[in-house]
């Protein structure tokens, strides 16, 4: 008899921690709203959220690339409209000077504007985003540009990832992109401080093609725009569907959990009824 009421106590004790237990579990997963709080709750689901979870961090990286590509893009499209602006009025000016009726004193005037669209020309040479020179090749804390215009980046442009396997470059080569401007302004310069008339009309053909070559550059960027806006839709639309899926291995059906829930506490209830009825057993029986 002693053996058996015992036995009868290991298992109301037993019973009584499992019911615990699955109470626990139960309000756990209707606190939270996930159906895997522990390893143990589903092993594989684990495994297959904890990959979906780095497929979503990894997302998250390029999409915080391409927000960055963006920036440098959009100040690299900024400062060359700008450059433009600068060398259209710098061939105006050449056109203006490059006529008989122009005396000595109006060019050595114009020389002083153009040192002043040259000046304007390097600073939109050397823009910064967040402290790093987007026209500096990959040498992004390098100036680029001198006072008179020599290059001291290199001619790796600086590149982002926006997928697995692509890369943009977001930076520029600043050599190719300026290629010969800074040289045309300085000889246009000297041109009309020295009142040499053909070497003005020489500075037009000269500055037509630089501002030809900008156009270019401000076409590509606006391509390189394109392609991370589509690399961004694409990312958008797969962080949804992982979300989704995560979503189904992880999160619980609130409905069938709360039922769960109040199921559990009726069993602890009558777990903790059954427990109290054996204990009301003399300790006599037990020694």
């Amino acid at each position: 008899m002693r053996v058996a009421n015992r036995t009868a106590f290991e298992m109301v004790k037993y019973n009584l921690a499992r019911v615990s237990d699955e109470l626990n579990q139960a309000n756990m997963i209707v606190s939270t709203g996930k159906r895997i709080n522990t390893p143990s709750d589903d092993p594989i689901g684990l495994v297959q959220a904890l990959k979906i979870r780095s497929d979503l961090a990894g997302i998250d990286q390029l999409k915080r690339n391409i927000n960055q590509g963006h920036s440098w893009l959009g100040a690299t499209e900024n400062a060359l409209g700008n450059v433009q602006d600068q060398i259209s009025e710098a061939m105006s000016l050449a056109v203006r000077m490059a006529t008989a009726t122009t005396g000595a004193d109006a060019r050595a005037a114009g020389a002083t504007i153009v040192q002043n669209l040259m000046d304007e020309i390097l600073s939109l040479a050397n823009t910064q985003i967040g402290g790093r020179f987007i026209f500096a090749g990959s040498k992004t804390d390098t100036r680029p540009f001198n006072a008179i215009g020599t290059y001291s980046g290199d001619t790796s442009p600086f590149n982002i990832k926006i997928s697995a396997t692509e890369t943009v470059a977001v930076g520029s080569d600043g050599s190719a992109v300026f290629g010969n401007i800074f040289a045309n302004l300085i000889a246009f310069r000297d041109a009309l401080a020295g009142n040499n008339v053909s070497g003005i009309q020489a500075a037009i053909d000269s500055m037509d093609t630089d501002f030809t070559n900008i156009s270019t550059s401000v076409s590509n960027v606006g391509s390189k725009v394109n392609r991370m806006k589509t690399k961004e839709s694409i990312m958008q639309d797969l962080e949804i569907i992982k979300g989704d899926r995560l979503s189904k291995i992880e999160d619980a059906d609130l409905a069938e959990a709360i039922t769960n829930l109040k199921a559990k506490e009726l069993a602890y209830q009558a777990a903790l009824t059954s427990s109290a009825r054996v204990m009301k057993l003399s300790l006599v029986d037990y020694v």
